[in-house]
């Protein structure tokens, strides 16, 4: 058997408090599974759930998957009900997937006291549902639940569940760390332990039995990759995840994190040529779908994952990206970036500056300076890790190429609380405009919106696109200030225009309107670069 990837997005991952996935939802992500290529995706539990019963009749004429077949889930029959007349049972065929999960139990102490039934029957329970689905043309796989806490409480019985299974012709027994208090060495020994027995169970050898073993984990211990990673290096084909960690709790073993190491760290070939380099791209669009905001910390995928900030680090990526990266972030879809900040030395400097289209190489004393004003400025409370826009207007400033669209006379801000509650900001401001004095007011619904408006409204005719500015995020942070009690805040504009570019600027200030001022002003200056001056007439 070759190695299997088991996604289980759909079902698993959807317990993870925040997500609800609608049926067109459903649809998108497993589309996107299925071009990054694994190998099964379980869709949800139909009969359990009237969102997944209709997710599986649509997929039957919505959903042309290439790489993966479709997986429904369910449990097997009840105690005392025979499995034909199974309600479940029989929802769990009406889905028409050419593959079925099955969950059962596998600890003594959850059959005795969850399904209050007899160890034998929980065995006939798992014997006739699974028999009855390969009866049925299905490919079955049987979810073990609690197979670790089990084992280590009734290795015998646990290992009796899966040796059932497999007899009456899953293709593969799952084991589930459900409670995920698993670490990889106990994994690794569980899983020895288990072939052992499966061996003398199913007659057959060690290697043999423990290749239709799968292994499922949860990730309360932080562990949930490395216990995946650490099952495969001991013979298991079969393993089970989720995009992006998503699960309940703190969530299952992260989809991209996996195969990545199996790939590229192991050789073992889990994913289809081309496969690996969707990841970013698929990771984020799931993400969009989940309505979460992707973790720019992720492994492999995450925006952060390959962003350097010492200046060592940067010194020796500029001799070779390899010295500090474990791979070349292009195989898993990403970039490499460089984040300046105080610990910023020059080699930084340069490398972030190519990445934004301005090479300092041949300006040796114009790099120092920009070191050094960096330095001085994050010193202050500044910070230029997210705000790409305002370090490049710095840096071309050092280099005598700002654009300077305007320059301010003067503004000033009012807020009003009126009688009937309503509160009220006006913002004017005063300004020449390539040579023309512009005056222009503008109501918004606080300071700094009122100030957006005014300064747009006061340039727009020299720059007409800057009208299709929109300011869509505003971060504000106060930071610890150097005398007493004072404080500096620190305020972050991230800027869109009418073609989907975005850019981030950032102001600093005692003064939380003059911080968003320097942002503000920054953000459309660096707008403007982009679109040149339209000529007046």
């Amino acid at each position: 058997m070759t190695y299997q990837v088991f996604d289980t997005s759909l079902r698993d991952g959807a317990q993870r408090e925040g997500i609800s996935y609608s049926v067109v939802d459903k649809l998108a992500v497993a589309r996107l599974l299925d071009e990054l290529g694994v190998t099964f995706i379980e869709g949800g539990w139909p009969g359990a759930m009237p969102k997944d019963t209709e997710f599986f009749a649509r997929a039957r004429t919505e959903l042309s998957l290439r790489n993966a077949q479709l997986v429904a889930f369910g449990s097997t029959r009840k105690a005392g009900v025979g499995v034909k007349e199974d309600a479940q049972v029989r929802a769990l065929l009406d889905a028409q997937t050419p593959a079925v999960c099955l969950v059962a139990k596998s600890d003594v102490r959850h059959v005795e006291r969850a399904l209050r039934t007899t160890l034998d029957e929980n065995l006939a329970m798992v014997r006739d549902t699974v028999a009855f689905f390969v009866a049925e043309g299905r490919r079955v796989f049987l979810d073990c639940e609690h197979f670790f806490d089990g084992f280590r409480f009734d290795a015998a019985y646990t290992a009796s569940v899966a040796a059932t299974a497999l007899e009456a012709g899953a293709e593969v027994a799952v084991m589930c760390d459900t409670n995920g208090g698993m670490l990889p060495s106990m994994v690794t020994r569980a899983v020895g332990d288990v072939a052992q027995r499966l061996a003398t169970l199913l007659g057959t050898t060690p290697e043999e039995a423990v290749r239709r073993l799968g292994i499922h984990c949860q990730n309360d211990t932080s562990c949930a990759v490395a216990n995946t990673i650490a099952a495969v290096e001991a013979g298991v084909r079969h393993f089970q995840c989720t995009a992006n960690g998503y699960g309940e709790r703190p969530g299952n073993a992260d989809l991209f994190a996996t195969v990545a190491n199996l790939q590229l760290k192991l050789g073992l070939p889990v994913l289809p040529e081309g496969g690996l380099e969707k990841m970013v791209r698929v990771s984020h669009a799931i993400a969009e779908i989940a309505n979460l905001a992707p973790d720019t910390h992720q492994a492999y995928v995450g925006a952060a994952a390959f962003a350097h900030k010492a200046g060592l680090h940067a010194s020796a990526i500029k001799v070779d990206p390899v010295l500090y990266n474990h791979i070349d972030p292009s195989v898993v879809g990403n970039d490499m970036k460089i984040l300046v900040t105080e610990m910023a030395g020059r080699a930084s400097i340069e490398l972030k500056s190519r990445e934004l289209g301005v090479d300092l190489a041949g300006h040796p004393e114009t790099a120092a300076r920009v070191t050094n004003r960096v330095k001085q400025l994050e010193a202050e409370g500044w910070s230029f890790e997210a705000a790409d826009a305002s370090f490049e207007l710095l840096v071309r400033a050092e280099l005598g190429e700002t654009p300077v669209p305007f320059s301010l006379e003067s503004y000033r801000v009012i807020v009003e609380h009126r009688e009937d509650g309503a509160v009220v900001s006006e913002a004017t401001v005063k300004v020449r405009v390539r040579g023309e004095r512009v005056i222009a007011t503008a109501e918004g619904n606080g300071p700094v919106n009122a100030l957006d408006m005014a300064l747009r409204q006061a340039l727009s005719r020299h720059y007409p696109r800057i009208a299709g500015f929109e300011l869509s995020d505003y971060k504000v942070r106060i930071l610890e200030g150097s005398h007493g009690t004072g404080a500096v805040t620190r305020v972050l504009v991230e800027t869109v225009d009418s073609d989907g570019r975005d850019w981030t600027t950032v102001g600093v200030h005692e003064n939380v309107v003059e911080a968003s001022w320097h942002a503000l002003v920054d953000a459309l200056t660096y707008g403007a670069a982009l679109a040149p001056a339209q000529p007046v007439g």
